[in-house]
């Protein structure tokens, strides 16, 4: 099984993913590792990425999936997956209920504004927010498993886990 932990920028996937791929004992990459030099250099900059900016840094994703499936591993990702035809990349077309499961941060412009003011070292410019925000498209329920920011990440990742559990069990 794959997860996806998506959301915004400053939603909490890469603390979220790490300490979810630790209770599934498994591995987890951060999707921003797949952008290229051009798509950080942009968003440092303030500039929003278009989708042709993004669909070459879906696709690596993707071939990364890939290869956990193949191996039959387990395996976290974070990715914002913003739009709807974003997740369908990363699914491979498979349906919404596959082995892609992604589980959507989700999180008031407030909160989110705020943690991207006391983050450091990160490449993207908090001005881009309203930007994803803009761009996104909630998943709905038959998409992705919703679960709130103003949790602590720990306690999110409770959630998530029991919440597979009792998909399992059905």
């Amino acid at each position: 099984m794959i997860f996806i932990v998506m959301g915004v920028s400053g939603a909490g996937k890469t603390r979220v993913g790490e300490l979810l791929a630790e209770r599934l004992s498994c591995s987890f990459t951060d999707g921003d590792a797949y952008h290229s030099a051009a798509n950080k250099e942009k968003m440092a900059h303030g500039i929003p990425l278009t989708d042709d900016d993004r669909w070459p840094w879906l696709a690596a994703i993707r071939a990364a999936i890939e290869a956990k499936v193949r191996a039959g591993e387990t395996a976290v990702f974070g990715c914002s997956s913003l739009k709807r035809v974003y997740r369908d990349v990363l699914r491979g077309g498979a349906p919404a209920d596959a082995d892609v499961c992604f589980v959507y941060l989700k999180g008031s412009f407030e909160v989110l504004h705020e943690r991207l003011g006391s983050r450091t070292g990160h490449f993207f410019d908090p001005s881009l927010l309203r930007s994803q925000l803009d761009t996104l498209e909630e998943p709905g329920e038959d998409e992705a498993m919703t679960v709130s920011i103003e949790h602590t990440p720990e306690a999110i990742v409770d959630e998530v886990v029991a919440r597979i559990a009792r998909e399992r069990l059905r």
